[in-house]
């Protein structure tokens, strides 16, 4: 702003001081006014907040909640492997679909419960109580920790046994 600019307040109005229109003078005769009255008063309530709280609605589609405990399942040492394989299955995972953690799982899902229906595949030589005991503490904590959800029930199918290739104390 030049020297010569002159800014004068304009106390005829009823507004309060804050809220007064500025009126900037130029040498040209030509006055233009500024008048803030809205954001004033929301600046100075602003600045008194130390916290906004912030409302919505958060919905996680069964497919999420699918991964998640598939993928938890398949941490646990002796699952081998979700649901029942298929060729078509098989390609659309190798191409990148999200199939490939929620297949074989089924889920039903309330707002804040969930049931979980996994078909698994183990590896030969763990014990199926305990891997099954496994999968099961690993899949609510992962539900409860990534989703907020609590594991009403979780069923467990195991659907099938793969043999490693090489098996301890066989000759060939």
């Amino acid at each position: 702003m030049a020297e010569q600019d002159k800014i004068t307040e304009n106390r005829d109005t009823d507004l309060p001081v804050d809220e007064q229109p500025t009126i900037l003078e130029t040498p040209e005769s030509k006055s233009i006014v500024f008048q803030e009255t809205e954001m004033l008063s929301k600046l100075e309530e602003m600045s008194q907040i130390d916290e906004i709280p912030v409302g919505g609605v958060t919905n996680i589609e069964p497919d999420v909640i699918g991964a998640i405990a598939g993928h938890a399942a398949q941490t646990v040492p002796g699952v081998a492997s979700l649901g029942t394989a298929s060729l078509r299955r098989s390609i659309s995972e190798r191409l990148g679909s999200a199939e490939r953690w929620s297949r074989g799982v089924e889920v039903e899902l309330g707002r804040k419960e969930a049931i979980i229906d996994i078909n698994l595949r183990l590896v030969y030589g763990y014990s199926v109580p305990s891997t099954v005991i496994a999968v099961r503490n690993q899949v609510a904590d992962s539900l409860y920790r990534y989703a907020g959800l609590v594991a009403k029930e979780i069923n467990i199918r195991v659907v099938g046994i793969d043999f490693p290739r090489k098996m301890p104390g066989r000759v060939e």
